[in-house]
């Protein structure tokens, strides 16, 4: 965090009247600090380097070099930062491809200022802002390539049973509640799900829950 545990955001989009908008709405909560814009996805690195930002929020088309986005570019460093991508239209390879490398979540260009404020708290919290709804219709609307990723990952069956909860965008509480477990225990849980598929987050191991089959996204989790 930056000094007074405000959270230090980088905005990065080409677009001007998007940074400028996304910056009035930051600007107007004092727990929240703009420490930075980039309007050149190549620069973005350098600016996460010098201003060490609690969070991105990076157009997820914005180029950065051959090889990625700025987002994924940001994901593959050896101590990523918490990344949260922006996009015009929820339904985009790109946003799929985010998720899947760890971003904490997305938000629609359009999204209600005050749902950009919490979505950045909660990003900076080190949660993942999940929309399960919306992540299912995502990932059913594009060939699933995650080969067998969770079902070599090992998972328990209480841990599976987690896992699924957690698709349903159920808390650590919730689930503890629908398990008749300890929230501890839930943590506990959670953590190994994390751990044994790979993710960073919860966003990111929902999504390959539902691209390796184990949650099936043509269906509603129950």
């Amino acid at each position: 965090m930056t000094s007074d545990a405000s959270v230090g955001v980088l905005l990065a989009d080409e677009e001007e009247p998007v940074r400028a908008g996304l910056r009035a709405v930051l600007d107007a909560d004092p727990g929240i600090t703009v420490l930075g814009e980039a309007a050149d996805g190549a620069a973005v690195p350098g600016l996460v380097t010098r201003l060490r930002p609690d969070v991105v929020l990076a157009d997820v088309r914005m180029p950065a070099d051959d090889d990625g986005t700025a987002a994924r570019v940001l994901l593959r460093r050896p101590d990523p930062p918490r990344v949260l991508v922006l996009t015009t239209f929820g339904h985009d390879r790109y946003v799929l491809d985010a998720l899947r490398a760890g971003a904490g979540g997305f938000l629609l260009k359009r999204t209600p200022p005050r749902d950009v404020l919490r979505a950045v708290r909660t990003v900076a919290a080190g949660e993942s802002l999940l929309f399960p709804a919306a992540v299912r219709e995502l990932v059913a609307g594009f060939a699933a390539d995650d080969g067998d990723r969770l079902t070599a990952a090992g998972l328990t069956a209480r841990e599976g049973g987690v896992l699924r909860l957690m698709a349903r965008g159920l808390s650590d509480a919730e689930i503890a509640g629908e398990l008749a477990l300890g929230v501890a225990v839930v943590r506990t849980h959670v953590a190994a799900v994390l751990a044994k598929t790979g993710s960073r987050g919860r966003t990111q191991a929902v999504v390959a829950a539902y691209s390796s089959g184990f949650v099936d996204p043509r269906f509603p989790v129950r």
